[in-house]
């Protein structure tokens, strides 16, 4: 029985979170939905600032879970500006909290409504959210041979002449780094060794299309390009071999006690137009995040494990930017679950805004 209840409170650490994250989703969903019909006689703009606004809302209240709920420590290294920026933030990739953790440094520059993603395909079709995230400005991306250049292209070409501000993650490994599928680790290795590149450890191999295509389109509209290297305590065997990086579940469990991130901001200038040279330079990147993580996991001095060089900041995220995006979706949803018209609603936008999300994608890009 006591195991029971150990196990059912180590449940309820992310069914409460995922609850309140999920649950939120179609009152957020009609709220950007009556902007979005509102707005259709005003200029542009208008639309993108309150689409933001919401945005901004929304992962402010995901952010109160992954950081004033769960209570892990964000360690940043590095030059992180104060003040927004439009930028391109190349990261590796290794789990599924990355994508939070773009979230984490953009609203400490209060940018969390400028955050677009690079995604790969299959993403689109997630109920509300694969079709809002294209809404919002997200890019879906297909790898090597299916990569549609011109249609990325053409995307981020709207994205700029409507001066939408920009924030775009991409994750040029193009997959996770996991340890416990090293054929993809031997595969990127192996692949490197035959291009004549340095073989990487603790990341894979990165692909340039997308961060050429990205760079190359919005060159002349971007202030820089964050180069971001992220680290997870606690994913060293006692045997110090590295293991996979926790999940959502996971790190809502409160089973990551400290995230480090580094932060290295590059300035256009210093970055090769052309995609061969560009390649090249991203990999020497990708070296740079390597060595990194080589002195984080495997330092012979245990004294610097665990840790990046240089200085650091502990920075904590007050409530005052998370609780009050939490009380108003959750106030609002309780507030329609209370009526039966409002129940009736609420089901019907994940029927049909999941049915009408499927079929957008499926014939927009």
């Amino acid at each position: 029985m006591l195991l029971s209840l150990v196990l059912h409170t180590y449940s309820m650490r992310y069914v409460l979170p995922a609850a309140v994250m999920m649950g939120t989703a179609p009152t957020y969903v009609l709220a950007w939905g009556a902007w979005r019909l509102l707005s259709a006689v005003l200029p542009a703009r208008f639309y993108r600032e309150v689409d933001d606004r919401l945005y901004t809302i929304y992962q402010s209240m995901v952010l109160f879970f992954f950081e004033n709920y769960t209570g892990v420590q964000v360690i940043i290294y590095g030059d992180l500006p104060k003040n927004k920026e439009n930028v391109i933030y190349l990261s590796n990739h290794q789990c599924t909290v990355d994508w939070i953790i773009a979230d984490m440094l953009a609203i400490r520059q209060n940018a969390l409504g400028h955050v677009r993603y690079v995604l790969k395909d299959g993403l689109k079709w997630l109920p509300l959210y694969g079709w809002y995230f294209s809404q919002h400005g997200g890019v879906y991306v297909k790898r090597s041979a299916k990569f549609n250049e011109k249609e990325m292209r053409d995307k981020l070409r709207a994205q700029v002449k409507a001066e939408t501000p920009m924030y775009l993650v991409i994750f040029p490994e193009g997959t996770r780094y996991n340890p416990e599928i090293p054929k993809v680790i031997a595969d990127s290795q192996s692949f490197a060794e035959k291009e004549g590149l340095a073989i990487l450890k603790h990341v894979l191999t990165p692909r340039v299309k997308a961060t050429h295509v990205a760079i190359d389109t919005m060159k002349d509209y971007l202030d820089a390009v964050y180069d971001v290297t992220v680290a997870y305590e606690g994913t060293v065997d006692h045997k110090g071999q590295r293991k996979l990086a926790p999940s959502m579940t996971e790190f809502l469990c409160k089973e990551c006690p400290r995230v480090h991130v580094f932060i290295d901001r590059i300035e256009l200038k210093d970055i090769p137009e052309e995609q061969m040279y560009m390649r090249r330079w991203l990999h020497e990147r990708f070296e740079i995040k390597d060595k990194l993580l080589i002195e984080f996991y495997d330092a012979k001095d245990s004294k610097r494990r665990n840790k990046f060089p240089g200085k650091s900041v502990h920075s904590k995220l007050s409530l005052k930017k998370t609780l009050p995006s939490l009380l108003f979706l959750g106030g609002l949803t309780a507030s329609m679950l209370l009526t039966e018209s409002g129940r009736k609603l609420y089901v019907k936008t994940w029927i049909y805004g999941t049915l009408i999300g499927c079929l957008w994608v499926s014939i927009k890009p």
